[in-house]
């Protein structure tokens, strides 16, 4: 009997602290992201796909997650065609992505805390051009349209995405803003 007890703990507690991968539907989600003038309004903006990504499910919460983003896909949008193609040429030299070095980026989302059922919190390493750094992100969940999405900027200098001219550099916000949608 008392193995039984023991067992049926064991099968319980697994259960309760299971995890589960949800995978993201990369045609559904995108991320757009965007690069400010430093001294006046507006900039550049544009759009990078995903190439994989998941989600962790821990019981009935979300509780991290794991995406794969392909910059060969990072694409300019906001001029007329060929301004686009040369910007979308020159975001993926060594100035700034690196693309042929660093083809990929990634962002792991390791810790969760909700401030309600459908708001939280997240802690990631960001890793661009193979510098891993931590970001923290507010982000909100709908279940009944199965997406997660956020807004928030990082300091690009922090993983040398930087443009190798001090003049011209300056004229760039250090800052790049993403707004994400992640959708099941």
């Amino acid at each position: 009997m008392k193995k039984l007890l023991v067992y049926i703990a064991f099968l319980a507690v697994t259960q309760i602290y299971a995890q589960e991968q949800l995978p993201i539907n990369t045609s559904k989600s995108e991320i757009k992201w965007s690069c400010d003038y430093s001294f006046y309004f507006n900039g550049h903006y544009g759009y990078v796909n995903f190439q994989e990504g998941y989600f962790i499910k821990t019981g009935t919460v979300i509780t991290g997650g794991r995406f794969i983003i392909d910059l060969n896909t990072i694409m300019a949008t906001d001029m007329e065609a060929e301004g686009n193609k040369n910007l979308t040429a020159h975001l993926k030299d060594p100035d700034f992505f690196d693309v042929k070095k660093y083809p990929k980026a990634s962002l792991v989302i390791t810790k969760i805390t909700y401030h309600d059922p459908t708001h939280f919190e997240a802690e990631a390493n960001l890793t661009i051009k193979g510098i891993i750094k931590p970001v923290k992100f507010q982000a909100a969940l709908n279940f009944e349209e199965k997406t997660m999405t956020t807004k928030f900027k990082i300091d690009r200098t922090r993983w040398g995405i930087n443009y190798n001219s001090t003049i011209k550099d300056s004229a760039i916000s250090d800052a790049i803003g993403f707004e994400v949608q992640l959708s099941l």
